[in-house]
């Protein structure tokens, strides 16, 4: 017979011994409001302080002007859509020598696309915008009149020119209080937190909706000029910054 071999606590308590559980691992607490500082939004700006962001602006430069140059209403839309993916300065490069001989929808068909393409190849993209030109012009003359249309629909049925280009002709050439959104005006709508938006439309429309009517004709002008010298994509000159108190970024430097 097999002889049985017990443990000594066994031998004393007459019970077998029961194995133990291993022990829980402890669970790490998350961080407390971590979830609430990921996803909390800043606060919205009053309109007082609104107000006085856009007073700053037009005390420090009270006639803003767009940095595109032109003649008159047709070759302000053609410098608009040669614009796109590309500086303004490389623009106006471009543009002096062509308007000098092209200021008009006819005197740029009487150029003709390749002529076109010769005066604008510094600028990207130059051979689909050579044709959009040429097209747009051909649609100015055969349905407006030879005359850039003043509706942001209108406008945008020309090739070559979008929501953005609209608001930008309608502003600086009729006058109407447009907001055209770029990236520069994105991103101070964004990073401001005075107007922010997953798309171009959404800042567009929230800053209509805070801007003071007062302001409007010279703001998209004001914004794009903060977001070109000041409010910089990688290294915003937060030091100089005429509203950096009134700023919501939390990573400002000042």
């Amino acid at each position: 017979m097999a002889k049985i071999i017990r443990s000594k606590s066994a031998k004393k308590t007459g019970v077998s011994p029961v194995p133990k559980k291993p022990a829980k691992k402890a669970v790490k607490a998350a961080p407390k409001n971590s979830a609430k500082s990921k996803s909390s939004k800043p606060r919205p700006w009053t309109a007082a302080e609104v107000h006085e962001a856009f007073s700053r602006f037009r005390k420090a430069n009270p006639e803003p002007k767009g940095e595109l140059e032109h003649l008159n209403p047709y070759t302000l839309l053609v410098a608009v859509v040669l614009s796109a993916q590309a500086t303004d300065a490389g623009v106006n490069k471009a543009t002096r020598p062509l308007f000098a001989v092209a200021d008009t929808p006819q005197k740029m068909l009487d150029l003709g696309e390749e002529k076109v393409r010769e005066y604008i190849k510094t600028i990207g993209l130059y051979r689909n915008k050579a044709k959009n030109v040429i097209a747009l012009s051909e649609k100015l003359i055969a349905e407006f009149g030879g005359e850039v249309p003043r509706t942001r629909a209108e406008i945008e049925t020309l090739p070559g020119a979008g929501r953005k280009t609209a608001n930008v002709v309608l502003n600086m050439a009729y006058g109407e209080h447009t907001m055209a959104v770029d990236t520069h005006v994105f991103r101070v709508g964004n990073r401001t937190g005075l107007a922010p938006g997953n798309t171009p439309l959404e800042v567009e429309l929230g800053l209509e909706k805070v801007i003071p009517p007062e302001f409007m004709l010279h703001a998209h002008h004001w914004l794009i000029l903060h977001g070109r010298y000041t409010c910089l994509a990688r290294k915003p000159r937060c030091e100089v910054c005429l509203i950096n108190d009134l700023c919501r970024w939390p990573e400002k430097t000042v």
